[in-house]
């Protein structure tokens, strides 16, 4: 019966993540610990592991549009990965009460970078194109694209968050990357990120591949059907989704 409610609850997650176009790795965070009372390294390991497949699928999609910078994405996505294995053996260090109390932090802070990435995509011209001085092969792109990658990966390691937000927010401040260009890149950064952080947690014995497959059976297919939603409500209501979301989930791990 567990089981059962378990990939109900997270077909529901699902689709508001699909709808919103979140990874919801913080809220999946919140849901089993508090409604399900999974040790929190626990549910950071699995969260942080089931973002794998769902920025798998969405990472081939989005370079098949041609949204995403191949070379870029490599570059922040190894170096993320590098930090998230590192980072996800400090979890352990920390106590659980601590722990959540930090990553509900996170997630406050994820709604606010997601909040001024929309302003700073409102205040971009429609059709921007790459500026291919930042984005050249000088040290200076190479200083900012391994910035990128190994403190969004440490962020993510140890918190178990999928810092969507904080990379994008990178690639386009930093790297002066278009925000079409920014999303898809930046769904090709998690994949080695969540696939070391998750190996990370598994290595310290916080992975459980069982809940792992549960939760990756339920948000999957709710994403799928919740992204069906995205295109027929009113902008401004998307825009508030994305925003409150990861806070709602802060919420919830305060409980």
């Amino acid at each position: 019966m567990l089981m059962i409610n378990i990939v109900f609850v997270m077909f529901l997650l699902g689709l508001l993540l699909g709808f919103v176009g979140a990874g919801g790795s913080g809220f999946i965070i919140s849901i089993l610990t508090v409604a399900f009372g999974y040790p929190i390294h626990v549910a950071l390991g699995t969260a942080l592991a089931a973002m794998f497949f769902s920025s798998l699928s969405g990472s081939i999609s989005h370079y098949r549009e041609g949204n995403a910078m191949l070379k870029t994405g490599l570059i922040v996505g190894l170096a993320g990965a590098a930090g998230a294995w590192i980072s996800s053996g400090w979890s352990s260090y920390i106590p659980e009460d601590r722990l959540g109390m930090l990553t509900s932090f996170m997630l406050f802070a994820s709604g606010l970078a997601l909040w001024l990435r929309l302003i700073l995509v409102s205040r971009r011209p429609a059709g921007s194109e790459i500026q291919t001085v930042i984005l050249g092969e000088g040290l200076r792109y190479w200083v900012y694209a391994l910035l990128i990658g190994v403190v969004t990966g440490m962020l993510s390691g140890l918190f178990g968050i999928g810092s969507t937000p904080f990379i994008q927010l990178g690639l386009m401040l930093l790297l002066n990357m278009p925000m079409r260009y920014a999303a898809g890149t930046t769904m090709l950064v998690i994949i080695p990120i969540a696939l070391a952080g998750g190996a990370g947690y598994m290595r310290i014995g916080y992975l459980d591949l069982q809940l792992l497959l549960l939760v990756v059976i339920g948000t999957m297919s709710g994403s799928y059907v919740g992204a069906k939603f995205t295109k027929r409500v009113p902008a401004i209501w998307l825009k508030v989704s994305m925003v409150v979301t990861p806070m709602i989930g802060a919420s919830i791990l305060w409980m």
